[in-house]
């Protein structure tokens, strides 16, 4: 089983966790986890583009000239799509990009990403955060003495308003629960700080 080191939040080794290998510890699924990712950035699209069709643009209710005989061509509208003003055709309207994996597939990958941070060394377990009140400096000194220098994604087992606070204005730091964790924001972060509970908590719904 994986083993990595328990910090506190002066970066000092306080203990070592081991983990579970079910959850952190399988060979990751390289191609499952680019799909996983696709995925999810296709359902974060708006899909709000729009452009009117022959029937909802204005004007055009009648013949611009008989059908016959003025040695032009034949019209019946002067909101066709050849004419300038008229409807567009097969034009972008609203829809959703949004679409779903089967729940195994899910699973997959997620655990691919969660183990691809432990192969990569690139996952921080702290004991846990503890503020008085928000602080934004008192944050960055925590990262500082975690080595934690580049993009990371912080996770709690719960909803700690404090931390929330406290990382939300640092460039390149988000935070999530441990119930809200997913593979993009996996990927998206260099460094993956979970606190000992919210691995606990992973494992206990991931294992």
């Amino acid at each position: 089983m994986p083993k990595v080191s328990v910090l506190s939040q002066t970066g000092s080794a306080v203990g070592e966790l081991e983990l579970n290998e079910a959850v952190f510890g399988i060979e990751p699924n390289e191609a499952v986890l680019y799909d996983a990712i696709i995925q999810q950035r296709a359902s974060l699209r708006q899909g709000n583009h729009k452009v009117k069709g022959r029937g909802e643009v204005s004007g055009g209710g009648r013949k611009p000239w008989r059908q016959k005989g003025t040695g032009r061509a034949r019209q019946g509208s002067i909101r066709s799509p050849q004419w300038v003003g008229g409807g567009v055709v097969f034009g972008p309207t609203k829809r959703s990009y949004s679409y779903q994996f089967p729940k195994k597939v899910r699973r997959l990958a997620l655990l691919s990403a969660l183990s691809s941070k432990v192969q990569a060394e690139e996952l921080v377990v702290v004991d846990q955060f503890a503020f008085d009140a928000p602080k934004t400096k008192e944050f960055v000194k925590v990262l500082e003495a975690l080595s934690v220098n580049k993009k990371a994604l912080i996770v709690t087992a719960d909803l700690d308003e404090t931390v929330a606070l406290s990382a939300r204005n640092i460039p390149g730091v988000s935070v999530v629960t441990a119930t809200g964790i997913n593979v993009l924001d996996i990927v998206s972060h260099d460094y993956l700080v979970m606190t000992k509970s919210a691995v606990e908590k992973v494992e206990e719904v991931l294992g």
